[in-house]
């Protein structure tokens, strides 16, 4: 059975795309069948998918309200469908939701990552409500810096919402964005090696979950 993991936040910058295309590559050199669906617009996925051209995993583009229906029609044959969320669409937002066994908030440390998640969680809890608490939904820190107290205190801050955090997290290194911009992913880079033990982490705890 084919499932469906979403990386929302509504605020860009907090690293969605990043950790899609590594996560997948992640579960891909798993030998799992993974497909990558670009919900936002802009398209941030899909350039990053024709800097590879295409080489590296599939990638299509599902950027309308429809998008639940339209994941059903090209999910058979996947192990694993990772959406990477639009940001500042609630409805995009929402519509991953329905699809999903598994969201995804990345933040990054900064007490604006914690204040801007309170939407998409009231958007979550409403679903929690008429699904007896499915999907599944997990905060993931993303991009922090280590020895400062923020990257510390950013977990007791979202306590206040209620949801789990990932106990792994990524940190904040030059070789995400240096791949990123090719078109590739850290497993591509010999000096990622920490940050591929980052990714394989949070896989680990993906898998654990879902």
């Amino acid at each position: 059975m084919t499932k469906i993991i979403s990386l929302l936040n509504q605020k860009g910058g907090v690293g969605k795309t990043t950790l899609s295309t590594n996560i997948a590559m992640s579960l891909k050199e798993q030998d799992k069948k993974v497909l990558l669906v670009d919900s936002d617009p802009q398209g941030s996925l899909r350039d990053w998918n024709e800097a590879n051209e295409g080489k590296l995993i599939s990638v299509i583009g599902l950027d309308r309200e429809t998008l639940a229906q339209d994941i059903e029609a090209v999910k058979n044959g996947y192990d694993y469908i990772i959406i990477d969320g639009s940001p500042q669409s609630a409805k995009l937002a929402g519509a991953a939701i329905k699809v999903s066994d598994l969201v995804i908030i990345p933040v990054t440390p900064s007490p604006y990552d914690v204040w801007a998640c309170s939407d998409l969680v009231e958007i979550i809890q409403a679903r929690h409500e008429v699904t007896e608490g499915k999907p599944k939904s997990y905060f993931l820190i993303s991009r922090s810096r280590t020895g400062t107290n923020l990257s510390g205190e950013i977990t007791e801050a979202l306590s206040g919402y209620n949801m789990p955090v990932f106990n792994s997290r990524t940190v904040h290194r030059e070789v995400y964005a240096k791949t990123a911009s090719e078109g590739l992913t850290v497993h591509s880079d010999r000096k990622g090696v920490e940050a591929i033990e980052e990714i394989t982490n949070i896989t680990k705890e993906i898998l654990e979950i879902i």
